[in-house]
């Protein structure tokens, strides 16, 4: 065989097959997923310059697409995982170091899972989502081996140790950082990455570019094939799309749903579209304030909303109606699953009159400026509804950067947003969005004992194996959040990524970020 002439093998021209150029609306306000308001983009940072001591593998998923497996787990900073009634035992690679050289310790795991626990706000109530609470619950055996201890037996202990939260951070370097105000060192890994993961990041401009090298000592997992990310923050989604159409860039997943569905039929990039894990796009109510703590104005406001002009104008088809379920209908053990709301303004109206606001009221509807290709159009046509039955909305665009700070306060009367659940259980998703020790997420301040009891049930009997229980809970907990309805689902959204043909690996992840790891650049 003759091998074809190199007709321009330049060094230019390798740089550029060994550089991924992504190109999104808005980018990370923090490298730390530890940090206080760390927003979504900067999860992508934290999934690629930080290992986990466990992953999940892979399988096949929707059209073929690779996607991770909720129920099979392999090592990432771990060789070895053993599972015992009341703890599980990981012993570390022996030759895993930090960016700076530093070898990997159990010291460094411990300290790392302390700050989870430790530190507050989400982090902390995401390590509790699997029962992992308390600093005495990781335990270093050696140098190599850690021992985490159960609170009690639960099947999210074990998953959550696979989730981004509980990276392994270089806690030598990061001690060396920390002041009295900031005793875990905050301020320093808000602007510079300290992992010991495949890619590292070199520079980072915030709301301008991140670039992120690969890490030649990664042990973690098959040396990737990209050497150089570069990921430009570009707002205007015009200009994404025309990057990506002369081959400027290499990817986006940000881009308007028409883009999307335009540039799939034209066949010059691949598109790939998948419905989102566990996730929704919701409408959210304050329900500790008037006039959103009566349950008839949050049912007029479900009837009044236009479910199927924003599924048609904003979204193009790509995602999945949460609204319409037929009145007789019963409620699945699944998540998520449409309500029997739907458009009918005479219904909400009268709801409204009942409530004891006949000429409607005046309010906001925000949202995160972040995901505006989404959010604007959607707001615009609730606007419109809502006029209809008397309430007059007024529209309040929130920057990126400050939309988690902006949710954590529940101070916002109504506004839209989206959250998906890492590991993809109901009782999950409920623990996070509609449990009275009211999560970042549970954006509606929403609590209800009956709520409480059905999600801890469910998470009890799914740990025990009881199914009836766990069946009854489920659709216990799905009956009450549709008939108090403190938030509105709207749809289930895909995840749409546009890149060019010579790109491949792409796989999908319950945080919907790019996995760098996986891309090849041909």
């Amino acid at each position: 065989m003759v091998p074809a002439p190199a007709i321009w093998s330049t060094a230019k021209a390798d740089a550029r097959s060994e550089t991924l150029l992504i190109v999104s609306e808005s980018g990370p306000n923090n490298l730390d997923i530890h940090g206080v308001g760390t927003n979504f983009p900067a999860y992508e940072v934290s999934w690629n310059c930080y290992d986990r001591l466990i992953s999940h593998e892979m399988k096949s998923g929707p059209g073929g697409v690779p996607y991770y497996d909720r129920d099979k787990f392999k090592g990432e900073l771990a060789d070895d995982m053993k599972i015992d009634d009341m703890s599980v035992t990981f012993k570390l690679k022996k030759n895993a170091k930090f960016h700076d050289g530093a070898p990997v310790t159990s010291k460094d795991v411990k300290w790392s899972l302390d700050r989870a626990v430790s530190v507050g706000g989400f982090p902390t109530f995401q390590m509790s989502a699997g029962s992992l609470t308390k600093p005495e619950q990781f335990v270093i055996v050696d140098d190599n081996t850690l021992r985490v201890d159960f609170a009690k037996k639960d099947r999210l202990t074990v998953p959550d140790l696979a989730v981004i939260v509980p990276c392994i951070i270089n806690s030598e370097l990061v001690k060396k950082n920390v002041t009295e105000k900031d005793p875990w060192g905050l301020e320093y890994t808000k602007q510079q990455t300290a992992g010991s993961g495949a890619y590292k990041v070199t520079k980072w401009t915030a709301g301008t570019e991140v670039i992120m090298e690969r890490n030649d000592e990664w042990v973690g997992g098959p040396m990737p094939k990209v050497k150089r990310v570069i990921w430009r923050m570009v707002p205007q989604a015009g200009n994404r799309r025309a990057l990506l159409e002369r081959g400027d860039a290499d990817m986006s997943y940000e881009l308007p749903y028409k883009d999307f569905a335009e540039l799939k039929a034209s066949g010059k990039l691949d598109v790939v579209s998948l419905p989102v894990s566990n996730g929704i796009q919701y409408i959210g109510m304050n329900v500790t304030k008037p006039p959103f703590d009566n349950p008839k104005v949050r049912q007029a406001v479900a009837y009044a909303i236009p479910y199927q002009k924003i599924i048609d104008a904003v979204l193009f088809g790509l995602a999945n109606p949460m609204f319409g379920a037929p009145a007789n209908k019963t409620t699945d053990v699944a998540w998520p699953q449409p309500t029997k709301y739907f458009t009918d303004i005479a219904k909400a109206k009268a709801l409204l009159t009942e409530a004891g606001y006949p000429d409607g009221f005046e309010t906001t509807i925000s949202f995160d400026l972040g995901f505006a290709v989404v959010n604007e159009p959607l707001c615009v046509l609730v606007q419109e509804s809502l006029a209809q039955i008397g309430i007059k909305a007024t529209i309040n665009k929130i920057p990126g950067a400050n939309w988690r700070t902006e949710l954590n306060k529940k101070e916002m009367p109504l506004y839209t947003n989206g959250f998906s659940g890492w590991l993809d259980y109901p009782e999950y998703f409920f623990y996070w969005c509609y449990h009275g020790n009211n999560s970042v997420f549970n954006t509606m301040s929403y609590k209800s004992p009956e709520m409480d009891r059905l999600i801890d049930g469910a998470r009890t009997a799914a740990t025990t194996g009881a199914t009836k229980d766990y069946d009854a809970d489920v659709r216990g907990f799905v009956d009450l959040a549709f008939a108090d309805v403190p938030r509105i689902p709207l749809f289930q959204p895909f995840i749409n990524v546009a890149m060019q043909k010579n790109i491949s690996g792409y796989q999908y992840w319950f945080h919907r970020r790019l996995d760098y790891r996986a891309l090849v650049k041909a």
